[in-house]
């Protein structure tokens, strides 16, 4: 992490996520026939967006950097921290299994994010990124 950055708070990060999920939801309805996969397409490269930052966290002044680089981060960076939401959102059209599993990735991710002592989720992990302010 830059020295001169602050990590993210798990309220404005969490607020980033659902503005970003407001996204994915408009284009569902306002393209019928491709909105569902282009909001799941948006989710895997969104934080490779606007020098590391997806609409929600550009709103928020958040930013995905590689822990690895120090670098903003990149759509490879994005697709790698976003996997586990797409997968969850793909299965999202399965009635009750597909409903109970986005369910538990976001829990799952929701409570890593709360119990790691960095506030990484398992996208976080995976990808080896951080989500600054700035």
């Amino acid at each position: 992490m830059p020295e001169d950055s602050v990590k993210a708070s798990l309220l404005l990060r969490v607020i980033a996520k659902m503005l970003d999920f407001i996204i994915m939801a408009a284009a569902a309805k306002t393209l019928p026939q491709v909105g569902y996969l282009a909001g799941i397409i948006y989710l895997l490269i969104s934080d490779g967006l606007f020098d590391g930052r997806s609409l929600g966290k550009k709103i928020l002044r958040l930013k995905v950097i590689s822990l690895s680089t120090g670098s903003s981060g990149t759509f490879r960076d994005s697709i790698l921290r976003n996997t586990t939401l797409a997968v969850a959102l793909l299965l999202y059209k399965i009635p009750l299994v597909g409903w109970l599993f986005v369910i538990v990735i976001i829990a799952l991710e929701f409570l890593l994010m709360l119990g790691n002592k960095d506030g990484m989720r398992l996208g976080d992990d995976i990808a080896n990124t951080e989500v600054i302010e700035g």
